[in-house]
């Protein structure tokens, strides 16, 4: 069995929190809550963690599906560096940028996955892994004795005993077609 890869699902808790984030951020400020900076803070926490956490890093193993638009945040991603590849970094800003968030309670559940994403961050980077950009392969173009040639005989094709054709000598011998001994009669009842 395969080794888990843990920032994958990091990633996905992270981006999902940034939502809810930003969500609660949203109900607190527009509801006018009591503490309701506290909501305009959480919907810019939650849009900073979905930019950050956007583009999808490369697997190990396998391929990695790229999200739409990935291309464009990577390059910001990866221009910070170690600051946002190493993972503990990560698992520690998250848990800072979760804190906050945690004093109101429409903004709670954000933080409450953001601290889980925060968890498995710092699993993640425990375990060795760290965040590397999803890099196009290049296209190959075939050679000319790589092409194979369509089928002559296309399907549905005959057994291969059936393929084989006649010699001359058994053509003369009587090897040609069969009269069938049984008279066929086409019948419409």
């Amino acid at each position: 069995m395969g080794q888990i890869e843990w920032a994958m699902w990091a990633n996905e808790q992270a981006l999902a929190s940034g939502l809810i984030l930003i969500t609660g951020g949203i109900v607190a400020t527009a509801g006018r809550f009591a503490q309701w900076y506290f909501g305009a803070y959480s919907i810019v926490a939650g849009v900073f963690v979905c930019l950050l956490e956007y583009p999808r890093g490369r697997r190990r193993k396998g391929s990695t599906m790229e999200r739409c638009g990935q291309k464009y945040m990577a390059a910001v991603v990866k221009l910070f560096g170690p600051l946002t590849r190493n993972y503990y970094v990560r698992a520690v800003l998250h848990l800072l940028l979760s804190v906050p968030t945690g004093f109101l309670l429409a903004t709670i559940l954000g933080t409450v996955c953001l601290a889980i994403a925060s968890g498995i961050y710092l699993l993640a980077a425990i375990r060795g892994e760290q965040w590397m950009p999803i890099e196009p392969k290049p296209k190959e173009r075939p050679q000319a004795e790589d092409i194979k040639q369509p089928p002559s005989n296309p399907p549905p094709r005959p057994p291969a005993e059936a393929r084989k054709k006649p010699s001359e000598e058994e053509v003369a011998a009587g090897g040609g077609p069969q009269v069938n001994p049984i008279p066929v009669t086409d019948e419409v009842v």
